[in-house]
């Protein structure tokens, strides 16, 4: 999965995709092409940052960043188009435009948003965060990091079975570095087994993350190989979306680790 964050603040790519206020779209679409080539067989596209620290963005600024873009890729590009948010009216608008995937980070507990993601019928991801983005990274606290995360997954699982959605339209991500720390996040990543059993697809998103600078030391144009450790490590464990910056380096990796596992 491409990361295509058309915000002015987000972690690593805030800024690159947005002109004047608007989105670029001849650079939006170049991009994805690019990645697509490169391997990227999904492209994720976010109108609002959940960067640690990161403010809200009202409805009518979320949309004005995503539609055109979603609909510019709809016509340029044949891979599925996912998008990256957390309310009702993004999700609709966003699949009536052509994205095909819903990835919330709040697991669908925004007002509406479980109601209408069950309407739309396309798949949804579903993350787990402690807390909110502006705050989440003060003081995480768990009992045990990897069942809680776990729990709250197949509860959020249940309540979109119960609202109507498929459970084969159903994919969990653990959410690295949303309300975790550092011991926090390797902890869940050495035991994303745990989440595999539960024989639902899980994403990762790991890459250029602040828990990869907090290991290396690295600012974030320099974790290029530390984001490629973890995928590796997330594909090992079985996991089924990876969700990179780094799209042709993370596919060489990828590809590498699948021939070992399939070896006799």
């Amino acid at each position: 999965m491409g990361i295509l964050n058309i915000t002015p603040d987000s972690f690593s790519d805030g800024g690159n995709f947005l002109s004047a206020g608007s989105p670029d779209i001849s650079r939006v679409v170049e991009t994805a092409q690019e990645m697509i080539s490169e391997g990227a067989t999904m492209i994720d596209v976010g109108g609002e940052s959940t960067r640690p620290g990161a403010e809200s963005v009202g409805e009518s600024e979320e949309l004005e960043r995503v539609v055109p873009v979603i609909e510019a890729l709809h016509k340029a590009i044949a891979v599925p188009i996912s998008i990256d948010t957390s309310k009702a009216g993004v999700m609709s608008a966003a699949v009536k435009s052509g994205a095909s995937f819903i990835n919330d980070v709040r697991a669908l507990q925004e007002e509406g948003a479980l109601e209408c993601a069950s309407k739309l019928g396309v798949p949804v991801c579903l993350m787990h965060m402690q807390g909110e983005p502006r705050s989440m990274q003060h003081k995480p606290q768990y009992d045990d990091v990897v069942q809680d995360v776990k729990s709250f997954l197949l509860k959020r699982v249940r309540d979109c079975e119960a609202a109507g959605i498929p459970r084969g339209n159903i994919v969990i991500d653990p959410g690295f570095g949303f309300g975790k720390s550092l011991e926090q996040n390797l902890s869940l990543l050495k035991h994303l087994s745990e989440l595999v059993s539960t024989g639902l697809p899980v994403l990762v998103g790991v890459s250029r993350k602040s828990m990869i600078g907090a290991i290396l030391d690295e600012p974030v144009d320099k974790r290029l190989y530390g984001s490629i450790a973890l995928a590796t490590a997330a594909c090992l464990a079985g996991a089924s979306i990876i969700r990179v910056h780094d799209v042709e380096a993370t596919r060489d990796a990828v590809k590498v680790t699948e021939a070992l596992m399939h070896a006799t």
